[in-house]
């Protein structure tokens, strides 16, 4: 999966994001863009859409994660902490 880039401390994941969805939810992988599509409740406003971003994917993997570009974009990247390519894969497995 190209989405993901492995780095000394975890891992950078590419995310396609679409707001003002009825839950939060990984529905797959776009391939030519090479990034997870996510699905939010929240609206891109004052950092509601991020921060929902933030606790889902901490929740979902169990360890710390950072958006590192792309703030007010609907492509970003995610700086998740201390895991490897293979762990997340596994964890997104059943999403995607």
């Amino acid at each position: 999966m190209n989405a993901i880039t492995p780095t000394t401390d975890g891992v950078l994941l590419n995310i396609e994001v679409s707001p003002k969805s009825d839950k939060f939810r990984i529905t797959g992988y776009n391939q030519w863009r090479e990034s997870v599509e996510v699905k939010i409740k929240a609206i891109p406003q004052k950092g509601k859409a991020n921060k929902e971003i933030i606790s889902e994917f901490s929740k979902i993997t169990e360890t710390a994660v950072e958006i590192i570009s792309g703030h007010k974009s609907h492509h970003k990247t995610l700086k998740i902490y201390g895991i490897t390519e293979e762990d997340l894969i596994k964890i997104l497995k059943p999403y995607l």
